[in-house]
């Protein structure tokens, strides 16, 4: 497992997603003198991980558009309401179970922030590239879709087989719901638990090298240190088994940059970067802006092999023999 021509990680002056922060705010410091990231943090939104194109190099939203979007996300809501639910086993969720827009947040146009286009950079050659309708080539890298076989386990996405999360990343990626990450901290670790799939990475404070680059991990070999206020944590050595980022790709060559700056009592702003040349032409830089939470995170069971997956397969053979029988 090689990192080759890798990019040099860019350095941006960024202003939040959700408002610009208070300078004079000061993070609450641990005992040990690091500022205070822990607890319960949500990362639900309603924005885009893609700049749609209309808003061009445009990061923000203004207050019209911002209140034309809230018009009609009010008008779908009425409209799920006064729909008579499905009563198929393939119906989708409704609005009652999904998460939106995080707690106070202004929209930024999208995630991305760098290309300045907001938008994924342009795709090496060889990269994988999913086909819509098609059956993804196994083994299947996607945590989550919607068009994928059920002939075994190998044809299902990751979250299907509960491995990894569909938004729990590395990185998070706000989704339909369960988007919250709880942090804890000591003077060496950083566990960073994400409530899908209920993964925890524990993260090593202390200047230890990465593990030998041939021990590949699901959500790959992750390091931190302490750059003035902000964690940065650093990920590489992931299987290749998952796709690079945004469904594209393969991980086995990306280098992964965290960075989590507490910018308010309430906010930690997340910015990540990944920097992977055998899937981008240009590295990806996002924002995620994390609210606090006044819970706790319990238990998501879900496990490799659980109930879940015997049921999927067990209807797919049912349908099977159903259609055979016509």
């Amino acid at each position: 497992m090689q990192c080759c021509r890798i990019f040099s990680i860019l350095t941006l002056t960024l202003i939040s997603g959700a408002g610009v922060a208070d300078e004079t705010y000061t993070a609450p410091q641990t005992e040990w003198g690091v500022p205070d990231l822990q607890g319960v943090w949500n990362f639900s939104s309603n924005t885009p991980m893609q700049r749609p194109l209309q808003y061009g190099n445009r990061q923000f939203l203004n207050v019209a558009e911002i209140a034309e979007l809230e018009a009609r996300s009010k008008a779908r809501d009425e409209a799920s309401d006064a729909a008579i639910p499905g009563t198929g086993v393939d119906e989708a969720y409704n609005d009652f179970w999904i998460e939106s827009a995080g707690l106070g947040q202004e929209r930024l146009t999208s995630h991305i922030i760098y290309p300045g286009n907001g938008r994924l950079p342009a795709l090496q050659e060889n990269a994988y590239r999913p086909v819509l309708g098609q059956a993804p080539a196994r083994p299947v890298r996607s945590a989550l879709g919607v068009t994928f076989a059920t002939d075994g386990p190998e044809d299902r996405p990751l979250s299907d087989r509960c491995i990894t999360g569909f938004n729990a990343g590395p990185p998070v990626n706000p989704s339909f719901y369960n988007n919250n990450v709880q942090i804890v901290q000591n003077q060496g670790h950083v566990v960073i638990l994400t409530e899908m799939v209920h993964d925890a990475r524990i993260v090593p404070l202390d200047g230890r090298p990465h593990a030998d680059e041939a021990i590949g991990l699901w959500s790959g070999d992750s390091r931190g240190h302490w750059e003035g206020d902000t964690l940065v944590v650093e990920t590489r050595n992931f299987n290749g088994l998952t796709n690079s980022f945004s469904g594209l790709g393969s991980s086995e060559n990306k280098l992964l940059v965290e960075k989590f700056t507490r910018v308010a009592v309430d906010r930690i702003d997340y910015e990540f970067t990944v920097i992977d040349p055998d899937t981008f032409m240009d590295q990806v830089v996002g924002l995620i802006p994390f609210y606090k939470v006044a819970g706790q995170v319990y238990e998501y069971a879900c496990h490799e092999g659980n109930y879940g997956m015997v049921n999927i397969l067990r209807g797919a053979r049912v349908a099977d023999q159903a259609s055979n029988n016509e």
